[in-house]
């Protein structure tokens, strides 16, 4: 177990979970995202790496909240050198006079000064290869990479994901020395033999999933509904607004696999602010008067409060009976919203995770919509599916694919794809400043707020971090409350936040009580509130170009102009895309191009695209590899039941529920 391995106390568990290790696997699977070839210099001008003793007892000065700096002096090259570090009071017990230390940084000839970056508690001889991780505030890049070498007296051997015959073919190394000098290379030249090794592993791993599902798809019977196609005319014709093209073909599209003898498994595509909701609730309709229910699985609770209330709008007037269930709901309710659905008297339920438990049972389930899919994994998409016998499939997502890999990674889906914005609405005019203009800014922000509109203020951060320059929520937001003087209802949303908290911030910017909101990205997909005209988001730079397009899609959802404020003082041509385009798909495309699939499918919290080292832009060539090696693995053990790979025949059985 993870507590087990040496130098993992409560504090540090706590610090691991929150980069999402849990486990000795987990551990041992999180790679360095970049090494540092680091060798001694000389003393002179510039970066240096220089071996000292420490001559003079180090000196902690406060400068500010989160701002500390170490100095002290070491003897090096024959004289005295000062020694400045920020942020790392904590290293002040373990600097000793007469001690050997290593010191990287920037040496200034003029005060003979030597800002560091870090502090190796050794003399350094040679060149050495340091392994960086992603880390968090309290645990720092090097206590990393001991746990792991930790981790390996405790497990020294990892499950190994390709088949045997796949080794000798490809000549892969073995798995556990490949983790172990991934970890620790000796040679950066190697490298890429070695993480190939991993990456088509991850991606085998992952294509059986998606051929397995297609293997198991077959033209099945889908359920039969005796009705005219043409009564979907009745619920468009009922609407206050008129649909665009695109979102007319989606809803031809979904009602002829409706009423076709297959089964449907269709994927919505749509860009922000496209109107995706309008041609589900629409598929729901024919769906309910062919007499049968329709559930919509979403990955918030803001999100399935947001839709319950538009979709009981919509579907009301038609005497349709809409629910919802959600983690919070309270127990007498929610043992009527089960009774009731196992009767059949609800048409309609809108939920959360919550949907997904054993207890929820329908009378006849047609019709399981996923909203935001990539935001659940393939057991809860399939548990969903599984709650009607043979139910029709839909699922939705805002995120644009580049269709070449939504083929790929989605080749058992019919696809439909919305990209006309609904008649009325104004393009967003995205602008790029300076931190250095945020007097600026504010101004507008300000002017803004004047005209009875609300804005949204995004960053990357919850709280602060040391060593970080990025903005946080909660120093953004008493920044904010300051320059506003008070005057400003501001609030705050993160995900940090316990669910009842989230739903009182959003619902109080909704009902315009509070006039800004400062969030990280917890808001990017799915909140709707059409007086916010404004949205201001700081350190741009740290997001990608789909998730920030993302964020920009909470604005400008009515007809009033909307701007977007992109502060940020690096990647000026990555973001000048988003100043000269709305387009989601032309935006998901340079993404991708420049960032690999990073933040293409969202914020995979808990989908399918969780690879550690491979990346879908730069590994085209081993996700096809194992994209033709997993299929013709499963052709020539599915008869068997992959009785001779265990770990096969476990996760088979995870999704041989489908029919």
């Amino acid at each position: 177990m993870l507590k087990d391995v040496k130098g993992v106390g409560p504090k540090t568990l706590g610090l691991l979970n929150k980069l999402g290790i849990f486990t000795l696997d987990d551990l041992l699977d999180y790679y360095p995202f970049k090494y540092n070839s680091i060798a001694p210099t000389e003393l002179r001008k510039g970066n240096v790496v220089i071996c000292g003793i420490v001559e003079t007892m180090p000196v902690t000065t406060y400068i500010k909240r989160n701002l500390n700096k170490l100095t002290f002096r070491i003897e090096a090259c024959d004289q005295l050198v000062g020694v400045t570090i920020f942020n790392r009071s904590f290293m002040k017990n373990n600097l000793r006079r007469g001690m050997t230390i290593t010191v990287l940084g920037e040496y200034d000839e003029k005060r003979n000064m030597i800002t560091a970056s870090n502090i190796m508690f050794k003399e350094l001889h040679e060149e050495y290869i340091e392994p960086v991780y992603h880390v968090t505030s309290g645990i720092t890049s090097k206590l990393i990479g001991n746990l792991v070498k930790n981790a390996f007296e405790i497990q020294r051997h990892s499950k190994d994901f390709i088949p045997e015959y796949l080794v000798t073919k490809y000549d892969f190394k073995d798995k556990d020395e490949c983790i172990g000098l991934v970890h620790n290379p000796d040679d950066l030249n190697e490298l890429e033999e070695i993480q190939n090794r991993l990456k088509y592993e991850e991606l085998f791993k992952f294509m059986f999933k998606i051929n397995f599902l297609k293997s198991c798809r077959t033209d099945t019977d889908g359920l039969p509904r005796n009705i005219d196609e043409n009564v979907v005319e009745e619920f468009i014709n009922s609407l206050k607004f008129e649909l665009t093209s695109d979102q007319q073909k989606a809803i031809r599209d979904i009602a002829y696999d409706l009423l076709s003898p297959k089964r449907m498994n269709r994927l919505l595509l749509g860009d922000v602010g496209s109107g995706k909701t309008v041609v589900a609730v629409a598929s729901c309709y024919l769906n309910i008067l062919s007499g049968y229910q329709s559930a919509l699985l979403v990955p918030t609770e803001i999100l399935a409060t947001q839709h319950y209330l538009n979709i009981t709008e919509l579907l009301s007037p038609f005497g349709m009976r809409v629910e919802i269930l959600k983690g919070k709901t309270p127990k007498k309710e929610r043992d009527k919203i089960i009774e009731d659905l196992k009767n059949g008297d609800i048409d309609l339920l809108v939920g959360t995770h919550a949907v997904l438990s054993e207890d929820v049972v329908f009378k006849n389930l047609g019709l399981v919509i996923t909203d935001e899919q990539h935001r659940f994994g393939v057991s809860q998409r399939n548990t969903f599916q599984n709650k009607g016998k043979l139910s029709d499939v839909l699922y939705m997502s805002a995120t644009p694919i580049p269709r070449t890999y939504a083929l790929t990674i989605y080749g058992d889906m019919d696809i439909s794809t919305i990209k006309t914005k609904p008649a009325g609405r104004k393009e967003i005019v995205t602008t790029l400043e300076s931190p250095k203009n945020i007097k600026k800014v504010l101004e507008s922000m300000l002017e803004e707020l004047k005209s009875g509109h609300q804005v949204y203020v995004v960053c990357p951060l919850i709280e602060a971090e040391e060593d970080s320059k990025m903005m946080d929520v909660i120093t953004l937001k008493a920044s904010l409350e300051k320059a506003f003087q008070g005057k400003i209802p501001i609030g705050m949303l993160h995900g940090h936040m316990k669910p009842a908290e989230k739903e009182k911030a959003m619902d109080d910017f909704k009902n315009g009580i509070t006039r800004v909101i400062v969030s990280t990205t917890v808001i990017e997909v799915g909140v709707d509130v059409p007086n916010a005209t404004m949205m201001i988001i700081f350190n741009a730079e740290r997001f990608g170009l789909a998730s920030m397009h993302q964020l920009r899609g909470r604005i400008g959802r009515n007809s009033l102009a909307s701007k977007c404020i992109l502060l940020s003082d690096k990647s000026a041509e990555r973001l000048k895309v988003l100043v000269d385009s709305t387009d989601g798909f032309y935006i998901s495309e340079e993404d991708f191009k420049m960032r690999g699939e990073g933040d293409l499918f969202g914020t995979r919290q808990s989908g399918d695209m969780v690879f550690k080292l491979a990346n879908l832009k730069t590994d085209m060539r081993l996700l096809t590899m194992a994209n033709v090696d997993s299929d013709e693995f499963i052709k020539n053990n599915k008869d068997n039941d992959f009785k001779d790979y265990p770990e096969y025949k476990k996760l088979v059985e995870e999704l041989s529920h489908i029919d």
